[in-house]
This record gives C-alpha cells, sequence and structure tokens, in this order.
C-alpha cells in the first residue's frame, strides 16, 4: 500500500469517525478542566477539555474541513474562532453572560454542517465573521467554568487543542477536496443533524 493510500484511509476513517463522535455527546465534560489545582494539571486538563466535549470537537474540525474544501486562504476562519474563543473564555472567566449560549453551541453546528454538506463557498470576511460569531458562545461557555488562579493554563491548554483540531480538520480537507469530496459531505450532514437534535434537546 502506497503511502498516499495510508494518508486517504487514515483521512476517511477521521472524517467518518467524527459524526460518531458528535452523536455520542452527553456533555459529560463539565468541569474537568477546572477541577486541577496546579499548573500543569490544568494546562492538561484544559487540553484535553475540545477532544470531551463532543459538539466543541465537531465544530472545530467541521469548520477546519470547511475552510479546506471552499477557502482559498483555509486557516482564515480557524484563526478566527480560536482568536475569538480565547476572548469569549475571557469574558466568562469575568462573569459576562449572554443569553442562549447553548443554543448557538448548537446553531453553530447545525450551520457549519450545512455549510460542509453543501460544499458552500462564503467570502472571506463572512466566514471568518461567522466563524469569530460562533467561537465567542463557545469561548463563554467554557469561560464560565473557569475558576481558581490555574485557570489561564486551562486556556492555554484550551486554545491550543481547538488550534491543532482545526489544523486537523484543514489537513483532511486537503486531502480529501480532490479525492473523495462526498466523504466530507456525508459527515457535514451528520453533524448539522446533531446540531438540530441539540437544539430541539
Amino acid at each position: 500500500m502506497t503511502e498516499t493510500m495510508r494518508s486517504r484511509r487514515l483521512a476517511a476513517g477521521l472524517l467518518l469517525a467524527l459524526p460518531a463522535l458528535a452523536m455520542a455527546h452527553t456533555g459529560s465534560d463539565a468541569g474537568l478542566h477546572h477541577e486541577a489545582h496546579d499548573a500543569a494539571g490544568a494546562l492538561a486538563a484544559g487540553f484535553a477539555h475540545p477532544f470531551t466535549g463532543l459538539d466543541h470537537l465537531a465544530a472545530m474540525v467541521a469548520l477546519g474541513v470547511w475552510s479546506a474544501m471552499t477557502a482559498r486562504r483555509a486557516w482564515l476562519a480557524p484563526l478566527a474562532f480560536a482568536g475569538t474563543l480565547l476572548v469569549g473564555a475571557l469574558l466568562g472567566l469575568a462573569g459576562v453572560t449572554l443569553p442562549a449560549v447553548e443554543p448557538m453551541i448548537a446553531a453553530s453546528l447545525l450551520v457549519l454542517g450545512l455549510l460542509l454538506a453543501a460544499n458552500a463557498r462564503l467570502p472571506a470576511a463572512a466566514g471568518a465573521l461567522m466563524a469569530a460569531g460562533f467561537a465567542l458562545f463557545h469561548g463563554l461557555a467554557h469561560g464560565a467554568e473557569l475558576a481558581g488562579p490555574t485557570a489561564a493554563f486551562a486556556l492555554i491548554g484550551m486554545v491550543t487543542a481547538t488550534a491543532l483540531l482545526h489544523g486537523a480538520g484543514i489537513g483532511i480537507g486537503l486531502l480529501l477536496r480532490s479525492r473523495a469530496a462526498w466523504l466530507p459531505r456525508v459527515a457535514g450532514a451528520a453533524v448539522a443533524l446533531f446540531g438540530i437534535a441539540l437544539l430541539v434537546n
């Protein structure tokens, strides 16, 4: 088996796993990353958080895949997301609240899933603005859970993991863009259905 075929199969496997992970979300991650009492523990817990918060994981990977599939500057919308996620988390940590945080997180999955399923293109600025808007609510949800003197380390870990998930999504999208473009569309449809399920619950 060639290296290219191995890469394709790995990307396809990761992408196919995304909807299954998303549908398994139960919210069981809540609070895990603010229980650590030292910097290293908080950093590790913050890094793990996006992987255990499956709504966040699905949104981050879907955004990366969609950007790679449709945008010339695939990094722009993910960068806007990661930066605004940090801002939102800091606001949440400071006690700032907005209404409908959870519905907006669910809406982000619905919209990103539909964009990916339709292979829809947006102007670069519009895509970045959309990503930033959704990231604000994701960040508020994270920041509201943080507490204690090690919160900054948890934030560093969380933003680092977010960037890596975006990068993984971009890599998968670039790999499949000209080889199996139908696969991201199927995954996008599943992510959109997950968003609907969260909205109606």
